[in-house]
């Protein structure tokens, strides 16, 4: 074997070796976080939502231009599904995913559904960067960014988005 191909065939085997640890990384997030963030949103489980999220959160509202800490975020949430007991799903699929074994980072777009099925059914869209950090090993949402971007995302922008477990993308 000569040694182009001896170096192209080590490059293979680490790409190989990457992608696999990759996505690793993506499945056992797609567990712990999105699966149970979709969970807590469809049966408004305020804390498990809460139990998603890291003590040290950082969460940025683009279109609000507020940012709150884990406290005051959970508790948002804990009085807007005691109070409004509307049926909703919630999606998500991604534009970027990045991991590593202690931190990960995640660009995507969420479709969250009011109602599905009725004619009162409502849609609404954003794009999301979320950074994660494994803590005692569970991965937890340390930043949450989203935003509409001024009502520009839609379902267009969401189905350009690859799906949840499309690891190959990254």
């Amino acid at each position: 074997m000569t040694p182009v191909k001896i170096i192209i065939s080590i490059a293979f085997l680490i790409c190989n070796y990457i992608n696999s640890q990759n996505a690793h990384h993506f499945e056992l997030i797609n567990k712990q976080v999105w699966e149970q963030f979709t969970k807590a949103f469809e049966t408004s489980d305020y804390e498990l939502f809460g139990s998603l999220h890291s003590d040290d959160l950082i969460r940025v509202s683009g279109n609000g231009k507020r940012i709150l800490g884990k406290e005051n975020y959970i508790q948002g949430y804990e009085t807007r599904w005691i109070e409004n007991k509307q049926a909703r799903t919630i999606s998500f699929r991604f534009l970027e995913r990045i991991a590593n074994e202690h931190s990960g980072s995640e660009r995507g777009v969420y479709k969250l559904t009011i109602n599905s099925g009725t004619e009162k059914e409502q849609n609404y869209y954003g794009k999301f960067h979320v950074i994660l950090r494994k803590e005692r090993g569970i991965w937890k949402i340390l930043v949450d960014y989203d935003s509409s971007e001024n009502d520009t995302i839609n379902e267009e922008s969401y189905l350009n988005a690859h799906p949840q477990n499309d690891f190959e993308k990254y």
